[in-house]
């Protein structure tokens, strides 16, 4: 399927050696031209394809379902949740008592309607989230974006009238980071004007912003330079105790950090490639990207650690190990009730949880015993309590959420998903396959348990390869439906790039190192063909964000080694991707294209730079959203025109909104899914 010809046209050429560039433009006539005319030829095709309709019922059933798992934000004596349905397309805000919804039939409030606001303002509204006031929770600083986008709308919020506070705080659309310090008072990072944003399109400036002054005459408390990533702006409140942070991010992974006490900014003295996890009981917890010397002592990367804060803020250092991993582990959360912290470990690839307890001065260690051999993740902590939620789920068993006590050790199974596909006819294996430069390369295999080793199964790899973000096992019964009732096989591949061994598995795939994570997505693929799982005919492979780039540098790469590519609001061209959007702050991952030496590097591997006439590559789809204000558009756009521009088929849909997640309800969600699985059905089952 061909794009149409005359929308590839050089007549408004805006740089010689980039024919696309106007597709960069995202709101402008002529690309959105482009756009509608892909779109409608991409859902006309698949939409027709057999297997079309009955995904995108199934998926849509799914994510309607009255059935999901309402997720938890304890917050004061309320329960609070996002939902939505076929009836609140957009979503409602809601909360129960915390006693209601422990009981798996909650009396539901309705505080706040997303459809209902959306239809009073004629603006697409897309609820990302609310800061409460600490305690009482009485108030909300709401978060709303048009669409999807990264930038929000602040409102002010009166949780007990269930309305907007008329002349409360509010601020415009921009890249906001706002908390609460106390009800008159907040901390704000946002645009203030002309010069208070970063070249990453973040803020530069924090203000302590007072309620019933003007946000220009709030008090500036630190700034950052234009060429770091961005500033921070956070209150941390536990045990009575209140601790307001601010700094820069410098460059993707190092940050410098304030507290801001008494009026006055305290650097702390911690590296600055660490994180930090949380304070607890005077206690800074960190986590260690490298190794820290200190008085001798060195802290292995890797590590959580905690510093005496009091001690700290006066130039001393008393530091205690909290964990140190080994080959095979790593952090994977961090989080806190009033008195505990939890912390999910990763071993080969499964979680294991973990309480600890500051008594006397020392660390102590508890298991949580919760179910093995699966991905454990906290989703709620009561910071008023020590009560928490956790999930588990694997590939096969159904997410189930527990709530849980880490003061008794008590904890229960709160709800569980229903099983929307029969996992007995599935099987789980792991396997490792060998990198380019002997790295042996952990990836799971879900499949029938009646598959055949005859190179015939059509199977579907997936990776993300990359933040450090580790990929873990997930149950999804959109996949179950949609792919693997279909026939087929589902590859989840634990590349570099990720986090899944912690710090070094990361920046083992940093900047000059980026083509050991496209060797790995290639050693796995081939270890799946040499098993005879399948053949590069029946090979498909999906990926999003960094994971669209993964992909994209996949089937530029070695076209032979793949039959169809879902490549997902992707970046693609790494020659001006610091110059789109919020591209300027991925520096620090791959590398500064405008430095000779390190576009050396990246020019070897960028999409669309090594698209070359003449070769035959998989058919692509290409996947984004206009709305999305994270990764530009005009990657997707322009990869696809210029392979359209080779005489070379492609798929090309772009939701209208929908932000960098590329979809905000649930029948967008729907029409996605079932696009892209008809899509891996049509290219990847043997064809009879």
């Amino acid at each position: 399927m061909l794009l149409p010809a005359c929308l590839i046209c050089f007549t408004t050429v805006l740089a010689q050696d980039d024919p696309y560039l106007w597709l960069e433009d995202v709101e402008g006539e002529k690309a959105l031209e482009f756009v509608k005319a892909q779109n409608k030829a991409t859902l006309d095709k698949l939409s027709k394809e057999k297997e079309y309709g009955d995904i995108y019922r199934k998926s849509l059933e799914i994510y309607n379902s009255k059935d999901k798992i309402p997720y938890p934000s304890t917050l004061g004596k309320y329960v609070y949740n996002f939902w939505q349905d076929d009836v609140h397309k957009r979503g409602i805000w809601r909360r129960a008592t915390k006693q209601s919804y422990n009981s798996r039939q909650p009396v539901w409030e309705t505080v706040l309607d997303i459809d209902k606001i959306s239809e009073e303002d004629d603006i697409k509204w897309v609820f990302q989230g609310a800061t409460g006031l600490y305690p009482a929770y009485d108030r909300f600083l709401i978060s709303l974006s048009k669409g999807g986008s990264d930038a929000i709308v602040i409102k002010e919020f009166d949780a007990g009238k269930k309305a907007f506070i008329e002349n409360g705080f509010s601020l415009p659309e921009a890249k906001t980071e706002v908390s609460y310090i106390d009800k008159s008072t907040l901390i704000v990072a946002t645009d203030f004007g002309e010069g208070t944003m970063t070249a990453s399109g973040y803020p530069r400036q924090v203000k302590i912003w007072r309620r019933g002054e003007a946000l220009q005459k709030a008090r500036l408390i630190y700034e950052c330079g234009k060429e770091d990533v961005s500033v921070f702006a956070s209150v941390i409140k536990n045990d009575g105790a209140q601790y307001i942070l601010t700094g820069r991010y410098k460059t993707t992974f190092t940050s410098e950090t304030f507290l801001w006490q008494n009026g006055r900014l305290i650097k702390l003295n911690i590296p600055n490639d660490s994180q930090i996890s949380g304070i607890m009981k005077g206690q800074l917890v960190i986590s260690l990207k490298s190794d820290w010397k200190v008085n001798g002592k060195v802290f292995m990367q890797g590590s959580l650690i905690s510093l005496n804060l009091p001690l700290l803020l006066k130039g001393e250092k008393k530091i205690q190990t909290i964990y140190q991993p080994n080959e095979w582990t790593s952090i994977a959360g961090v989080n806190n009730t009033k008195s505990k912290l939890l912390v999910a470990l990763l071993n080969n690839v499964k979680n294991e949880l973990y309480q600890y307890s500051f008594e006397k001065g020392i660390w102590k260690k508890e298991k949580v015993k919760a179910p093995d051999l699966g991905t454990i993740s906290v989703t709620d902590a009561d910071l008023l309590s020590d009560e928490y939620y956790f999930i588990y789920s694997n590939f096969l068993t159904p997410t189930t959420l527990y709530t849980a006590n880490a003061a008794t050790g008590t904890l229960k199974v709160c709800r569980s998903l229903p099983a929307l596909f029969d996992a007995s006819r599935y099987k789980v294996e792991q396997f490792k396959a060998k990198s380019k430069d002997g790295t042996l390369v952990p990836y799971f295999l879900v499949s029938a348990k009646d598959m055949k080793p005859d190179s015939s199964t059509p199977t579907l790899l997936y990776a993300y390869g990359g933040f450090e973000v580790p990929s873990l096992p997930y149950y999804s019964s959109v996949i179950g439906n949609a792919w693997l009732n279909n026939g087929g096989a589902f590859v989840l591949a634990n590349i570099r790039g990720g986090g899944e061994f912690g710090p070094k598995w990361h920046q083992a795939g940093l900047k000059e190192k980026r083509q050991n994570v496209y060797d790995d997505f290639h050693s796995v693929a081939e270890d799946l063909v040499a098993k005879k799982i399948t053949s590069s005919r029946h090979l498909g492979i999906m990926g999003g964000s960094n994971g669209g780039l993964l992909v994209g540098v996949a089937f530029t790469q070695r076209p032979d080694l793949y039959n169809a590519v879902v490549c997902q609001v992707p970046l693609l061209d790494m020659k001006r991707y610091n110059k789109l959007l919020a591209g300027a702050s991925w520096m620090g991952e791959y590398g500064n294209p405008d430095i000779p030496e390190e576009w050396a590097y990246i020019q070897k591997y960028s999409p669309y730079q090594n698209l070359k006439q003449g070769v035959k590559y998989p058919e692509v789809f290409f996947y984004t959203s206009t709305r999305d204000d994270r990764v530009h558009p005009g990657h997707a756009r322009k990869m696809a025109a210029k392979m359209a521009g080779f005489g070379m088929p492609v798929f090309y849909y772009e939701n209208m909104e929908g932000g960098h997640g590329g979809s905000s309800t649930p029948e967008q969600r729907a029409r996605e899914t079932a696009m892209q699985y008809a899509y891996f059905l049509m290219k990847l089952r043997s064809r009879r």
